[in-house]
């Protein structure tokens, strides 16, 4: 799918955001402060892959499924941001 210029500012902003959240979570920051207090320094890599399927009528399912390659650490930091991930 070839994205003009509004879809490309519209997928930024949300990646934006996304990484905003992260770095602005309470819980995240506490998460790394207690990683740093016993002795480590986190690095934490989340692949984040953004799917567009246009919605075309009332029909608003997504044909395609996003795969997304997280680790523990990764899923634990999501649950405690309160991010659910479906198996």
């Amino acid at each position: 799918m070839k994205l003009d210029g509004r879809e490309k500012r519209a997928v930024t902003e949300l990646s934006d955001a996304i990484n905003f959240a992260i770095e602005e979570s309470d819980i995240v920051a506490k998460a790394i402060e207690h990683l740093r207090s016993i002795g480590y320094e986190p690095n934490l890599n989340l692949k984040l892959e953004i799917g567009l399927q246009e919605i075309i009528g009332a029909s608003r399912e997504l044909s395609e499924e996003v795969l997304l390659d997280l680790t523990d650490d990764d899923l634990r930091t999501l649950r405690r941001m309160k991010i659910k991930i479906d198996d």
